[in-house]
């Protein structure tokens, strides 16, 4: 089988990952579980052969000297797949991430309507968050599809590699990718404000620098998006603050308060159907009450504030799941799972709680 005939697999069982490891059949993340694509294993050979078919020579120069390599593919007008390359145990591997084509609206994902609403800002700081593969990309292609039907602006985007690629409608659009376009993501932030942006993406904060250089952009009257790897959005507020030297924080928080716009913190659950997946969204939305909380460092009581702001569009994972179920969509034992007071949840849910352990 060649890499496009795995791709190929995998898109006709809608998979979104492709998982290649040698003695190891190729696997496909099928609806969250990893089905093997063939019976045979991949032997050393054929990986190479499999992975270097689609890479430059200073990509494989890249993975042989640097034992790691992160890039897009464009699979014609299939899809688009975010590569990485590794070495592991047993040799050479790799994960491709499906990217879809057709980039799907805020309607068709079913998000609340909050989120458009914190699309259409026209300054802050706006985090999607939530674990690898829990769609945080997807919801942020949404957001941005829905700002370039709707508004005259310019919208750049600054990733590791490109993922959704934007055709301009209102909007122009601008997508820098790291390593080809700009060294680092300080570099390409430091750079995005004189290149006139209306609406930055940032595809992720990576470390203190790059945090603050983003919560600097959204104080001066642009809209940042970015993503974390967090599974709340109280949690988000924690871990950018607590990236900072203690000395920083108090400052850090200053610019937090003053910047941050919302938090969408996503996770991702298989329908009750089976058929597929679907994200529960937590939803913090900035007003003066969370603006003091973070000055204070009170992110403990930004729960409550969520579970008492449904006016404002918030919710709490909790809140969310309880709506999924209560619909039919997923099963109470799947959003049990992923609930943060379990027992609160079954209660809400008229069940009997179970054992914690």
């Amino acid at each position: 089988m060649s890499l496009h005939d795995l791709f190929d697999a995998l898109l006709a069982k809608k998979g979104s990952d492709l998982h290649l490891g040698v003695d190891y059949p190729p696997l496909g993340r099928i609806r969250g579980d990893l089905v093997p694509l063939r019976e045979a294993p991949i032997t050393q050979d054929e990986m190479e052969e499999l992975l270097f078919s689609i890479t430059t020579p200073e990509q494989e120069r890249t993975i042989r000297e640097d034992l790691d390599l992160d890039f897009a593919y464009g699979y014609g007008t299939k899809a688009r797949f975010r590569a990485n390359y590794f070495q592991k145990a047993t040799g050479l591997a790799a994960v491709f991430r499906t990217i879809p084509t057709k980039i799907l609206s805020l309607e068709q994902l079913g998000t609340p309507e909050i989120v458009k609403k914190l699309s259409e800002r026209l300054t802050g700081l706006v985090l999607v968050t939530g674990p690898t593969g829990s769609g945080k990309s997807t919801t942020l292609a949404g957001m941005l599809n829905h700002i370039n039907d709707t508004r005259a602006c310019h919208i750049l985007t600054i990733e590791d590699p490109v993922e959704f690629v934007h055709t301009p409608n209102k909007a122009q659009i601008t997508h820098r990718e790291v390593g080809i376009h700009a060294p680092s993501f300080p570099v390409a932030i430091r750079s995005a404000g004189r290149e006139d942006p209306n609406v930055i993406l940032i595809g992720e904060l990576r470390g203190p620098e790059t945090m603050k250089l983003a919560l600097q952009l959204a104080s001066f009257g642009v809209l940042v998006f970015a993503t974390v790897h967090t599974n709340s959005a109280p949690a988000t507020i924690d871990r950018i603050i607590n990236s900072f030297p203690a000395d920083e924080q108090p400052q850090v928080r200053g610019l937090l308060a003053e910047s941050l716009a919302g938090v969408v913190s996503q996770q991702l659950l298989k329908t009750a159907d089976g058929a597929g997946r679907m994200a529960a969204l937590e939803i913090l939305v900035a007003h003066s009450g969370i603006s003091a909380m973070i000055r204070e460092g009170k992110t403990f009581q930004m729960a409550s504030a969520m579970q008492a702001g449904r006016a404002h569009g918030m919710q709490t994972i909790d809140m969310a799941l309880e709506t999924i179920v209560k619909s039919g969509k997923v099963t109470y034992e799947a959003a049990l799972e992923r609930a943060s007071d379990k027992e609160a949840f079954a209660k809400a849910c008229g069940k009997a709680p179970g054992p914690t352990l």
